[in-house]
């Protein structure tokens, strides 16, 4: 047995090493330590956010449907329907969660998660404020579209799991949709990159102090903002849960609160894509007399808005038009105006 393998042999060297040294493991314990409290108390923060977030976005969704449609909408339960939202909350936490007998059970399962899990690490390196950000890292806007990324996995593996064929069709539609949007949506935001010559959250709103991203790149701008939309399946885009054609798409077999996950996820996206265009485009925090975290949460939601009010207007594109807007318009224009952009950089500088 070789003595790196033998337990004992390290547990000697550990201790060894906490006698030579022990000012500096007393430090790297109150690090680590102060990590996880300081890690514990911010997911708590995210959860809480997440849950109040797609409470009131139900609510703003029922009632802007509502008098879009020239009704009053949810009127019963609390002031204007002000409590439906937490009863519907209430009601999917006591419903039992069904799973049929054909599902692969562990994938069933599994794929709640998969897709709720990139919310909360998204919601990490976001900025709310030059003060309020959970972690500022350096790679912080590529570590949003790299758990963005699970979304798709985790509604693959739900449309497969459930052993439906609804399901399936809409979990493949879901997988082309993303892989086509994914492309524009890189592209646009690699133009403010390039300019901001940075990959971190605050630094990418400090480059906007003066102006602006959004009037210098106007048209990435709208591809970045027509592209997520698309990602995040709402209305005109909603191709992998169309009630019409494939009954709820892929997740046609949950209920209860797994059933609740995947629309946590949604209305949370919706939040996360508007607070990277914000990022992005619109200068974050930057804002006159109001602190800069009521101006940040300002503009996500008029961004939010557009979104709702844009699915009760449009009418469902089909999916060859889906495809085509994305492959043939978005995608060619997003490369050439990074391509402008990068060619007129270099020439100013």
């Amino acid at each position: 047995m070789s003595p790196i393998s033998d337990p004992g042999f390290l547990l000697t060297i550990l201790t060894q090493a906490v006698e030579r040294e022990p000012g500096f493991w007393n430090w790297a314990f109150h690090w680590f330590s102060q990590e996880i409290v300081v890690a514990v108390i911010g997911l708590l923060l995210i959860i809480a956010f997440v849950t109040i977030n797609a409470i009131g976005l139900i609510y703003a969704e029922l009632k802007i449907a509502g008098h879009i449609q020239r009704r009053p909408a949810t009127m019963e339960v609390g002031w204007h329907g002000f409590l439906q939202p937490v009863m519907d909350a209430a009601k999917l936490l006591v419903k039992e969660a069904m799973t049929p007998t054909a599902v692969n059970r562990p994938l069933f399962l599994a794929a709640p998660v998969i897709v709720f899990l990139p919310v909360l690490i998204s919601f990490i390196v976001l900025p709310f404020s030059e003060k309020l950000i959970v972690r500022d890292l350096n790679l912080g806007l590529l570590l949003i579209f790299a758990f963005s990324a699970l979304n798709v996995i985790g509604i693959l593996i739900a449309g497969w799991a459930s052993n439906n064929k609804y399901s399936l069709l809409g979990a493949l539609r879901s997988v082309s949709q993303n892989i086509a949007y994914e492309i524009p949506i890189l592209l646009s935001a690699m133009s403010v990159v390039v300019m901001a010559n940075s990959l971190k959250m605050s630094e990418l709103v400090a480059a906007q102090d003066k102006i602006w991203f959004f009037i210098i790149q106007p048209l990435a701008a709208i591809i970045f903002f027509v592209a997520t939309t698309a990602e995040t399946n709402r209305l005109p885009f909603d191709i992998p849960e169309a009630e019409g054609e494939l009954v709820a798409g892929f997740h046609s077999e949950y209920s209860g609160m797994r059933f609740a996950l995947f629309f946590l996820a949604e209305y949370s996206n919706m939040f996360i894509v508007s607070a990277v265009f914000v990022t992005l485009f619109l200068g974050g925090w930057h804002g006159p007399i109001l602190p800069g975290l009521i101006w940040f949460l300002l503009k996500v939601y008029i961004l939010v808005f557009i979104v709702i009010v844009a699915r009760w207007t449009f009418p469902r594109l089909r999916f060859d038009q889906l495809m085509t807007l994305a492959w043939k318009v978005l995608i060619p224009l997003s490369l050439a105006n990074l391509l402008v952009t990068a060619l007129v950089i270099k020439l100013v500088r």
